[in-house]
């Protein structure tokens, strides 16, 4: 929908209803996820663009910022903007935002949900009720929380707000990041094959990038032993999947609960196959509450930034500094 004189700008993907009807009420919306030709349509907008509001799985780089060299802002929708080249578009002086904190609760709180499930084997035992099987035997003893030592990959707002979830069970924490945290007690570990060998469950919190990828891989997997459990809520990226399905196949750990993959929303037949695993399709900050949260978020660093007040949330590559 075209408003006349309104500011021009491009929807990457479908966003809900609360955060769209918003920036429709305001902007001239430009949805690109609906184009049959992609590139004509954006020969067509090319002069005219000047915000980008990410969603989806569409890459935003410096091919897109080539198409729409009038753009000034782009509002990713997520706290991890791995789908945006942040770094280039700092390089052009673009803003980038995202959406941090809203979410971080949400997160934290699957983050111990999947790991409960993964150690009690929730959707099993669940399963196994349904079919039926516990009118002839009860369900196999599972393995526990208790005695197990907690290694946290990546601690930042979300791997906090986990660590804190996780003193509640009364255990220990330790955690691997860039670099030591001055103001936290947990005990640091500059390399993860030696946090991973002196704990037996790791919850990656960490985001995506080449400075994480498959940062939790075949050696990591080895020195975490066979009673070892991998979570991730983080990205996919940082976890070699391959590494991992070797590792689950051959007992070298003893299971993992996923919330995120390397090839969303493609998850490997072979990781499916395992049936003590715990899955789920990247639901992590899935909530109606949360997603409307982000969204909003989204909005407000658009109407901020062309209302000239600048953004909210700029990510660390962006070129700003608050006045």
């Amino acid at each position: 929908m075209t408003r006349p004189n309104a500011t021009e700008i491009l929807m990457t993907g479908p966003l809900m209803a609360y955060a769209a009807d918003q920036l429709k009420a305001r902007f001239t919306v430009h949805e690109l996820w609906k184009a049959e030709d992609k590139a004509a349509f954006l020969r067509e907008i090319s002069d005219r663009v000047r915000g980008i509001a990410g969603g989806g799985h569409v890459r935003i780089d410096g091919a897109l910022f080539d198409a729409l060299p009038k753009v000034e802002m782009i509002a990713n929708f997520g706290v991890g903007y791995d789908n945006v080249d942040a770094a280039e578009a700092g390089r052009r002086g673009l803003v980038v935002s995202n959406t941090p904190d809203v979410l971080t609760d949400e997160v934290a709180d699957l983050a111990i949900g999947l790991l409960i499930a993964t150690v009690r084997q929730l959707p099993q035992v669940d399963r196994y009720l349904r079919e039926g099987k516990w009118l002839k035997a009860p369900y196999p003893l599972t393995t526990s929380l208790r005695k197990r030592k907690v290694g946290i990959v990546g601690l930042g707002r979300i791997g906090k707000a986990v660590a804190q979830r996780i003193e509640a069970f009364g255990l220990p924490i330790v955690y691997h990041g860039r670099s030591r945290q001055a103001d936290v007690a947990y005990r640091y570990y500059p390399s993860l094959v030696e946090m991973a060998q002196d704990v037996d469950t790791l919850i990656s919190v960490a985001p995506g990038g080449a400075s994480t990828h498959h940062i939790i891989n075949a050696e990591v997997l080895k020195a975490l032993g066979p009673d070892g459990i991998v979570v991730n809520v983080g990205r996919g990226t940082v976890v070699d999947e391959q590494a991992l399905i070797e590792a689950l196949r051959s007992k070298t750990i003893l299971s993992a609960g996923l919330d995120v993959f390397e090839d969303e929303p493609r998850v490997p037949a072979e990781l499916i196959a395992i049936d003590h695993v715990v899955l789920l399709p990247h639901v992590g900050s899935a909530s109606v509450h949360t997603r409307e949260q982000m969204g909003q978020l989204l909005v407000d660093n658009l109407f901020s930034w062309f209302d000239g007040k600048g953004p909210l949330t700029p990510v660390a590559e962006t070129p700003w500094t608050k006045a």
